[in-house]
């Protein structure tokens, strides 16, 4: 069964597949876990999709881990 990037329920064990999207599910997700001012950007965007496996928990602990190094 595929996962729909849509509708299905994230966590942060959410496997990031190769059918992985930018949805609103995601950004929602990523701004409960991150706070309000998250955002996409290409570099961020592309390291989501670099083909390394990852959980949506390592995306959120990576865009966590760029904004203290841009501070």
């Amino acid at each position: 069964m595929t996962f729909n990037w849509h509708s299905d329920p994230l966590t942060r064990n959410t496997n990031v597949c190769e059918r992985y999207k930018n949805t609103q599910n995601v950004r929602r997700f990523m701004a409960e876990h991150c706070g309000a001012s998250f955002k996409f950007d290409r570099d961020f965007m592309a390291w989501i999709r670099n083909g390394e496996a990852k959980t949506m928990g390592d995306v959120v602990d990576e865009w966590v881990r760029r904004q203290r190094a841009a501070n």
